[in-house]
């Protein structure tokens, strides 16, 4: 699929996504917005795919008892939607976190590769291999794993100190 200009669709300026947010003054690719939106849709499934079988499995009869007891939309999905999605919205955002930190894919061909603007540290990996920097690349792809663990193990206790808060 190419643009009117002749160039591949999704290629900013002139692609389908680039385009429009060009003509907000938005400069997408080779900036660390490109990479922001190509980590958001590479993380959204994890997301849906956690909160979605919550949200049906979700009494709507609850809902409607808090409704007649007088609380406002606001109060429903604060005290009887949040506590319901929020574990899986937890743990979807942390699978899409663990995700972005190791994308290389999607991010590849927007990123920058600025120093410490938009420079990634997939390409910092090839970089370190390709000049035979071995060393250097094994750092770099375990401050990726040490961060995707971390983040992991945050969300886990978090997740047993919400666990444990319900119990009471």
């Amino acid at each position: 699929m190419r643009s009117r200009h002749g160039t591949p669709a999704f290629r900013a300026p002139t692609g389908l996504l680039g385009e429009p947010l060009a003509k907000l003054g938005i400069k997408a690719a080779y900036s660390p917005v490109g990479v922001y939106i190509a980590l958001l849709f590479i993380g959204l499934p994890f997301v849906v795919r956690t909160v979605q079988p919550v949200l049906q499995d979700l009494d709507i009869e609850v809902e409607e008892a808090a409704t007649t007891l007088g609380a406002t939309t606001l109060q429903r999905f604060v005290h009887v939607v949040m506590p319901a999605v929020a574990p899986a919205l937890i743990s979807g955002f942390s699978l899409a976190f663990a995700r972005a930190v190791g994308e290389y894919g999607s991010v590849i061909f927007i990123a920058g590769n600025m120093p410490l603007k938009s420079e990634i540290a997939p390409l910092l990996i090839v970089i370190r291999l390709e000049q035979y920097d071995y060393a250097g690349a094994a750092v770099v792809g375990l401050a990726m794993l040490a961060i995707s663990f971390g983040a992991l193990l945050a969300v886990n206790g978090l997740q047993l100190f919400l666990a444990g808060r319900g119990r009471r």
